[in-house]
């Protein structure tokens, strides 16, 4: 059975999304204290981020899928 393609540049972005989530709580979690409304903005982008990465993990899986159901098994 052929592997499977898979658009790199997807998952690289959803790479990209997690990393700047992790930086996105780091920060969240520093200003909790001194400044909440920088803390809640930087929560409200970090979930943003998160559904991004998401959106575009699912598109991989999706073609993926797709994929697999047009090719005839061996």
């Amino acid at each position: 059975m052929p592997q499977q393609e898979i658009d790199v540049n997807q998952l690289n972005q959803a790479k990209g999304n997690v990393s700047l989530t992790k930086e996105l709580l780091t920060q969240a979690i520093e200003k909790s204290s001194s400044d909440q409304t920088m803390s809640q903005e930087a929560i409200k982008q970090a979930a943003s981020e998160i559904a991004q990465a998401q959106t575009a993990v699912s598109q991989v899986q999706n073609a993926i899928a797709a994929q697999q159901t047009r090719q005839p098994e061996q």
